[in-house]
């Protein structure tokens, strides 16, 4: 009964744990932060004026036509709501971002016929 209930204990804190943390893992290729889910890696590249997402799945990119991104920028009180559209390689959109160290970034990411993704980051 006692390795049941340790079993059942560890099994919903996995379920309960947050996922798409950015991880030390992954070199980013872009000079941004990157966060993977499910194997497949993002990277945010945010600047006071642009932000780019570039997706990639084992190192390989993957093709970003008919994907959507949405971006919430929470800064201090701030928040900032953004729509990302394809843009060649990567999801982008361009604009006055508050992108200072400390801002944390939360990304829902649809790809064509795959789930949607919720990523998260926290800007250096």
């Amino acid at each position: 009964m006692k390795h049941a209930l340790i079993a059942l204990l560890s099994s919903a804190a996995l379920l309960a744990a947050p996922v798409g943390l950015a991880s030390g893992d992954h070199k980013p290729a872009h000079g941004g932060i990157v966060t993977e889910v499910k194997e497949v890696q993002y990277e945010l590249v945010a600047k006071a004026d642009t932000l780019h997402i570039y997706v990639s799945d084992h190192g390989k990119p993957v093709k970003v036509d008919g994907a959507s991104a949405r971006v919430i920028l929470l800064s201090g009180t701030d928040k900032q709501e953004i729509e990302l559209k394809p843009a060649g390689d990567k999801l982008e959109a361009k604009g006055s971002f508050k992108v200072a160290a400390g801002t944390k970034a939360a990304a829902q990411i649809s790809l064509p016929g795959k789930a949607m993704a919720s990523a998260r980051f926290t800007l250096k």
